[in-house]
């Protein structure tokens, strides 16, 4: 049997460190997504279900969570696992929707398709849709929660826009803004599909 080497044993001192280093970053990830949301521990600990003693080491940067509470706590921000690791593990403050992401298209059928192109995993007080109406469809909405208002662009064709009493034909590069806390309907009025940049604000 061959003598063991010693360079076996070297080895463990990086991997030890690469591990101390993903759980300090993992442990101020958490820590800024909860401060994001504005969740006390005991929030976070009620949305994941692990302990807040524990999530609180972890935030410390004294534990080395095992994978499972890891995935309950991205599950509780709404994150996949390697989401939360990979943000965690990366200096990026990119987050990139490519065109042929299917899993961000919200509606797809004859009367309208409606992509999401703000990240469907973030808490947020702003939406933004890529819209595409073929002609003579609609996109009729109810009222909204109060306050809320809609910011509408045409990038191809024209549509008419009704928001309560009120309405208005917009035409290409036309831009308007609107109550959206009515009900608001947006109509293909033009001859070819309108394609529409609508961005969501609530109060």
């Amino acid at each position: 049997m061959p003598a063991k080497r010693p360079a076996k044993k070297a080895s463990q001192a990086p991997a030890a460190t690469t591990a101390d280093s993903i759980n300090e970053k993992l442990g101020r990830r958490v820590r800024k997504l909860r401060g994001d949301r504005g969740w006390s521990l005991e929030e976070l600990t009620s949305a994941s279900g692990v302990s807040r003693s524990m999530l609180s080491e972890i935030e410390r940067e004294r534990a080395n969570p095992t994978l499972s509470v890891t995935y309950r706590i991205a599950r509780a921000f709404g994150l996949s696992l390697q989401d939360l690791i990979e943000s965690a593990d990366s200096a990026s403050t990119i987050q990139t929707i490519r065109a042929n992401d299917h899993t961000q298209i919200f509606r797809s059928d004859k009367q309208c398709q409606i992509r999401t192109l703000s990240p469907l995993n973030l808490e947020k007080d702003v939406e933004f849709y890529e819209l595409r109406l073929p002609v003579g469809e609609a996109l009729r909405s109810q009222p909204h929660v109060d306050g809320t208002r809609e910011f509408l662009t045409v990038e191809e064709g024209s549509v008419d826009l009704r928001s309560g009493n009120s309405s208005q034909t917009l035409g290409k590069g036309d831009s308007a803004t609107y109550r959206a806390d009515v009900a608001h309907t947006i109509t293909n009025s033009g001859k070819r599909v309108a394609v529409l940049f609508l961005v969501v604000i609530y109060r």
